[in-house]
Formats: structure tokens, sequence, C-alpha cells
């Protein structure tokens, strides 16, 4: 084909287009529209790429703050619609309506992403600021939320009265003498959204958490999230329906926090009789010492009194001046010991985690007795096998307490008031009570 046909081809079809102005205007508005996301998507490109640039030099570490928030992505996805509103002038033959329609469409758009991006802008500031020493004792998280919040209202007001070409003044006034109506309508309505936006915005609640909320007898696993309720079933396989809006009024507890971390807590006490507690006798110290998981405790242990008592002189000769191992305090050590060992030694012991906080402290005396608590968390979070692994440790711990002259303590039952009443021992007793039955 030569130059003379090709420019006889081009003058037939702008003949047409002349012809038929709609064609003309529609190749037009999709011209511009291709080179709307052509040109959004460059910038978008050259931006991020300059910002990574950017983002890599130490002075500059808050570029990074901004790029991980996508304040410049939020900023490029601005492009598009830019170039149309700036674009529509060039479109021929398009009405005055059609070019307010798509020019509106075109603006809501761009206060829309402009919105974005100042509350990305808002998230990376908070960012920036968490790391300064000021964000230890002082949290500004909830105005920024606050904030934001007032920020999206007033663009969702704006972008709506752009898209319906009305003034936003004209728009809030009508608002104004709805508001109370809607507020006693959909009063329940409006504090469930808004809490199930809060609720899944700082990912408070998921489905297949493990909740507890005592005042709505809610102990169990969350199955289903709605606008009006939360579903619990707890572990007896009952149903708790929650408003949603209760659980932004009130407190609960929601254990993924102890799911994710790997370990759960192991908090009990051991409430030791205080008339078993003494100093430990010479003889006493010799036949602990064979406990393997005692030997290098009492070792360190007697040089350390035996330093002190010598240090007091002859004042150390009375038993009131002269320091002593006690059974509860060498009781206190084996306990640790024995949780300890399982974690250095038995390489197959998986049930105390390493990484986590293991002790075993004495707490202040109550009536019920003295109280040694165990505090070590598992590796698993299993209920069953959290279970079992306490009541092993417990098993042994009771049953060992004898060893060290020291016994629970309990209230007096039936068979001690016998053993009171009759004299003799308790076995005897018990056997004479299992002779008359």
């Amino acid at each position: 084909m030569d130059i003379h046909s090709l420019w006889l081809k081009t003058q037939e079809l702008w003949d047409m287009l002349d012809q038929h102005p709609w064609v003309r205007t529609g190749l037009a508005l999709v011209l511009l529209l291709t080179a709307a996301l052509v040109l959004g998507r460059v910038a978008r490109f050259v931006v991020l790429y300059a910002v990574k640039m950017l983002g890599r030099q130490p002075s500059l570490h808050w570029v990074n703050d901004f790029r991980h928030n996508k304040v410049f992505h939020r900023l490029a996805q601005m492009v598009p619609s830019l170039v149309i509103q700036f674009g529509l002038t060039l479109v021929p033959g398009l009405s005055t309506a059609g070019r307010n329609v798509i020019g509106n469409i075109a603006m809501a758009f761009t206060i829309l992403f402009m919105t974005l991006a100042i509350g990305t802008l808002l998230n990376a500031l908070l960012d920036i600021y968490a790391r300064t020493e000021h964000a230890r004792t002082r949290s500004i998280k909830g105005y920024v939320q606050l904030s934001k919040m007032i920020l999206y209202v007033f663009a969702g007001i704006i972008i709506v009265a752009t898209l319906i070409d009305r003034s936003p003044l004209l728009l809030l006034s009508g608002l104004g003498a709805m508001s109370a109506v809607i507020l006693l309508v959909y009063k329940d309505t409006l504090l469930s959204f808004v809490a199930s936006v809060q609720l899944t915005s700082n990912d408070m609640l998921r489905v297949g958490d493990w909740i507890e909320m005592p005042q709505v007898g809610a102990d169990g696993d969350v199955v289903d999230i709605t606008l009006h309720t939360v579903k619990v079933q707890n572990f007896d396989k009952t149903i708790v329906s929650i408003p949603t809006w209760r659980l932004m009024s009130e407190s609960f507890r929601n254990w993924r926090g102890m799911q994710q971390s790997g370990g759960r807590r192991i908090k009990r006490s051991l409430f030791i009789d205080a008339s078993g507690v003494r100093f430990v006798r010479d003889d006493e110290e010799q036949q602990l010492m064979q406990i393997h998981l005692l030997t290098d405790y009492i070792g360190r242990k007697q040089a350390e009194l035996l330093a002190w008592n010598q240090a007091q002189g002859n004042v150390a000769q009375m038993s009131a001046n002269r320091r002593r191992m006690t059974n509860i305090g060498t009781f206190r050590a084996y306990a640790l010991a024995y949780l300890t060992y399982a974690l250095a030694y038995l390489k197959s012991h998986v049930d105390i985690n390493p990484g986590m906080t293991c002790m075993v402290r004495q707490l202040e005396p109550t009536s019920q007795g003295i109280p040694l608590e165990i505090y070590c968390f598992t590796r698993t979070t299993v209920w069953v096998e959290y279970e079992r692994i306490q009541g092993d440790i417990f098993d042994y711990l009771i049953t060992v307490m004898p060893e060290f002259g020291l016994s629970l303590y309990q209230q007096p039952s039936g068979a001690d008031m016998r053993v009171g009443l009759r004299g003799g021992t308790m076995s005897q007793v018990t056997a004479d009570w299992t002779r008359e039955r």
C-alpha cells in the first residue's frame, strides 16, 4: 500500500467520524481512559522505585515507614483520576452533562485515594513516633484513630456530595434532620457496626479464637462473627450469642496470644502445713545429699552458711544466731531443680518450655498454710496435654514432700476427728472404720 492510498483511507475515516460524532467521542474517551491507566502504572512504578532507592540511605530511614504503610502507593493511585479530570477538556463532542458526570466520578476517586493516602500517612507517623522515648509513656494511637475516623466521615460526605453534584453543607443539613431518627431506630445496628470495625481493624477477635467473658457465661471458641452478634461455642458445647457492641464496651480475655506463643502457663500453689516447717538436722543433710538433684545445691548452701556463721564468731554458737537450712527452702530448691533438670538433661522431655519463665516461689502465708507456687510454661497449648503435664508435676511433688518432713495443709475430715477422739494413728482409725462398715 503506497502513501497516497493510505492518505485516502485516512480521509475516509475522518469523513466517517465527522458523520458520526458519537464514535469520535467514544474513541476519545477510550483513549483517555487507556492513557490514564498507563500513566498510573508508570507513575506508580517510578514513584515506588525512587522511594525504594531513597529508603536505602541511613539518613532517610523514615521513608521506609512511608513505604511500608503504602503512602506513596496511595498517592500514585490518584494519577489516573487526575489525568481523566484534566483530559476531559480534550474530548471532542462531549456534552456538558456527560463531562460533569465523568468529572464528578473522577473527582470522587481522587478524594478517595487522597483520603486513603492521608490515613496511611497517619499510620506511618504513628510508627515513627512509636520508636521515640516519649512513646513509652504517652501513646497517641487513640488520637490517630480518632483523627482517621473524622477524616473518613468528612471524606465520605464530600464524596457523596461530589457524586450527586450538591454542596456538602446541603447534605449535612439533610443528614442533621434525619440523625435523631436514624440513631433511635438503628442504635444497636450502628453500635454493632462501629464495634465490628474496631474489632476487625485492631485485630482483637477472629473466628477460632478462644475467649473468656464471664459476665455473659462465655468460655470457648468463636465460631461466627456477624454484624449484630458473635457466637461462642463453650467447651460444654453450648452456644452463647454476644452482642458485638458488648465486646467493645466490656472487657474479655482472648487466649490467642497464648496459642501463638507456643506455651501455656502453669501457675499453681502447694499449700504446705506450717507446723511441719523446721530446720534440717545434720543427719538429714547427709541423707538429702544423696538426692542427685540437691547435691550441688546443698554443697553450695553448706559453704555459704559455714562462711556466714564463721564470720559471726562466738555469737553463732547460739541456735538463734546461726543460719541453717530449712526443709521448706530445700524443698523449694528441689522443686526448681526438678523442673530445670527436665530442661537441661532429659533431651526427650519436651513438656516445659525453656524459652519462658520458670521459677518456684514462696508466697505470703495464709490461714490455709504456706503457698509454694510453681510458675512455668509448657511447650504445648493443647488443653489435654497441658493438664497431663501439670498433673504429672504436682503428683510427683506432692508425693515427694514427706521426704523433706513436709505435708500439705487440709481441713480436718471425719477421720481426723476420730483420731482425736479415739487416739491412735490414722491408719488404725481407718481400719476400724472399715471393719465397722
